[in-house]
Formats: structure tokens, sequence, C-alpha cells
């Protein structure tokens, strides 16, 4: 079973930029995708980015594009959610994810991380 562990949460200002990591363990042929995707209060769990892990396809919601930075290191098993120029609508739980496809939607997702915070403060 894949294991997904997130880091790097925090308190910033608008403005400000935070980097996210997701360690991922367990067998590979789970982990063909990772993705980001956060819940903020009172609203559903979108989908941010996603990335195969060969490195490929980078894929981001509209709300994030030119923002955000997925990247994925293979020989460190980890994948990270680079965040700039954060807005106050950022503030969400944000939860790492695997999928043995390309990830565009919770259906897509096999395996959840537990979260971390992100709050931005305006």
């Amino acid at each position: 079973q894949v294991q997904l562990a997130e880091s790097g949460g925090g308190l910033v200002q608008s403005g400000e930029s935070l980097r996210l990591a997701c360690a991922a363990s367990g067998p590979t042929f789970s982990k063909h995708a990772m993705g980001w995707f956060r819940q903020a209060p009172g609203k559903e769990r979108e989908f941010v980015a996603s990335i195969l892990w060969s490195g490929a396809s980078p894929y981001y919601s509209d709300s994030v594009k030119g923002r955000f930075t997925i990247t994925i290191n293979n020989y460190m098993n980890t994948v990270s959610l680079q965040m700039k120029r954060l807005k106050p609508e950022d503030t969400a739980v944000y939860y790492c994810a695997s999928g043995d496809r390309p990830i565009v939607s919770d259906r897509d997702v096999n395996y959840w991380g537990k979260g971390t915070l992100v709050t931005v403060a305006s």
C-alpha cells in the first residue's frame, strides 16, 4: 500500500511563497501519477495539480496555473508543489494523492495523504 506524507504547510502573508512536499513509499506500480488537491473550509475538495512519475505532463487547475509548479524527484520519491503569489483564497488543507493513471479528479486517486494546512493571511 502506498503511503503519502505531506509537509511544508503553514501561515504566510498574501503574495508570499510556500513549498509543499510529499514523501511517497510503497509499491511503485501504484505511483503512476501524483497530484495535489485542496479543501477550503466549507467547500468540496478540488484538484490543484498533477504530474506523471516520469516528470511528464504537469497539469494545473485554472485557479493556480502560472503561480504553482509541481515537480517530482524520482530518486527521493517525493513530489513538491511550489506555490507563489499566494492569495487568501488559496487557504485550504492540501492533500497529496497517488494514482495508477493520470490524475485530473479525485476519481483517479487510489491513495491520499492526511493533508497539510496552508493559511494565507490578507
